[in-house]
C-alpha cells in the first residue's frame, strides 16, 4: 500500500475531523493505472450488478456513505478516491476528462466489470456525463450529480487559479481552507440546519494540498465545453441530478448539461448544495430508486 509522506503531516485542526471509520470495513483495492495508483473501496452483494461510484473534488469515497448503505443488499459497491485524494496515489501532473475516463475504464477492467451503473458527483459527474459518449458499451446507466459541461467562468478562473496556487504552496491543508470548502460545498440550507454535513467538510484537512492544485487547474479550469459530445450519447439512460442551492454548478448551468442528453431525466433538489449525495442523501437516493426502476435491467433495491 502506498503511504504518500504527505500523509503523516496532519496538523491540529484533524481534531475536528468526522469518523468516517466505516469505510474501514470494506476490502480495499490499490490499482495501477495510468494515473497511478488509484484506491477503491469495495463491498456489498458482490453477486448483484455493479455499481461505482467517483466522488466530487476533494472528496473521498466517504461521501457515498448513505448511498452505499441504501444499495448494499442489492449491488456490488465500489467506492473510487479519485487520483490524488485519499488513498490514491498523490498527483503530480495535471489531468483532464479524457485521462479520468481512461483510468476509469482500467479500474473497470481489473475489477472485472463488464458493465456498471457509474454515479459521479462534481468532478464524478463531468466524468459521468462524458463516458457514456467515450465508452456506451461499458454501461447500464450513467448518474451525473451536480456536473457541468461549460466553460468556467472570468469569475470562477480568477478564484480557482488563486486557490490552486496557494493550495500548492502548503504542505499540509491549512485549517483556513475549512470555511472556503464549507462555503463552495455547502447553501443556507446546510449552513442553517444540517451541523453534522457542514462537519463532514472537515474530511478535505485530510488531502494533500499539491494534488488538490493539480486537480483544480487540471479538472476545474482546464475543463472544455462538452456539450456538443453529450449530444452524441446514444442508448444510455442518464439522471441529472441538481443541487437546488449549489454555488458552484448552478440549476441552469446542470440543466443545460440535461438537455444536451437526449433522452436524459433531469431532477432539482431542494434545499441542497454541491455535495447533495451526502448532504441529502434521502433526496438523492429517493431519485436514483425512481430512475432505475425504469430501467429495462432489475433493480435489486425494488424487487
Amino acid at each position: 500500500m502506498i503511504q504518500p509522506n504527505w500523509k503523516n503531516q496532519m496538523n491540529v485542526a484533524l481534531t475536528t475531523m468526522p469518523d468516517e471509520s466505516w469505510i474501514d470495513a470494506l476490502e480495499l483495492r490499490q490499482i495501477d493505472t495510468s494515473l497511478g495508483v488509484v484506491a477503491v473501496h469495495i463491498g456489498g452483494n458482490q453477486d448483484g450488478p455493479a455499481m461505482v461510484f467517483w466522488p466530487s473534488l476533494m472528496m473521498t469515497g466517504t461521501m457515498w456513505r448513505f448511498q452505499y448503505e441504501h444499495y448494499a443488499a442489492g449491488y456490488r459497491i465500489v467506492l473510487i478516491d479519485s487520483p490524488g485524494i485519499g488513498k490514491s496515489e498523490a498527483l503530480r501532473e495535471h489531468i483532464g476528462m479524457r485521462e479520468c475516463s481512461n483510468c476509469l475504464v482500467e479500474i473497470l477492467d481489473a475489477l472485472k466489470i463488464e458493465k456498471c451503473i457509474f454515479v459521479g458527483n462534481s468532478w464524478g459527474a463531468m466524468l459521468a456525463g462524458v463516458f457514456p459518449a467515450w465508452h456506451p458499451e461499458r454501461l447500464v446507466a450513467s448518474i451525473v450529480v451536480n456536473g457541468t459541461a461549460s466553460l468556467p467562468t472570468m469569475p470562477e478562473t480568477v478564484k480557482m487559479t488563486a486557490l490552486a496556487f496557494l493550495a500548492r504552496m502548503n504542505a499540509v491543508v491549512p485549517s483556513w481552507w475549512i470555511p472556503l470548502a464549507q462555503a463552495a460545498f455547502a447553501g443556507d440550507t446546510a449552513e442553517a440546519e444540517k451541523p453534522e454535513f457542514m462537519n463532514y467538510i472537515n474530511v478535505v484537512l485530510a488531502e494533500d494540498p499539491k494534488s488538490i492544485g493539480f486537480a483544480m487547474e487540471g479538472i476545474l479550469l482546464a475543463r472544455k465545453d462538452q456539450h456538443a459530445l453529450l449530444r452524441t450519447i446514444r442508448n444510455v439512460p442518464v439522471l441529472v441530478v441538481a443541487g437546488e442551492e449549489d454555488r458552484q454548478f448552478h440549476v441552469h448551468t446542470v440543466r443545460k448539461m440535461a438537455d444536451a442528453i437526449e433522452g436524459s431525466t433531469f431532477v432539482v433538489l431542494p434545499g441542497t448544495a454541491h455535495l447533495a449525495s451526502r448532504e441529502s442523501p434521502d433526496l438523492v437516493n429517493a431519485a436514483m430508486d425512481k430512475f432505475l426502476a425504469g430501467l429495462a435491467q432489475p433493480n435489486p433495491i425494488a424487487a
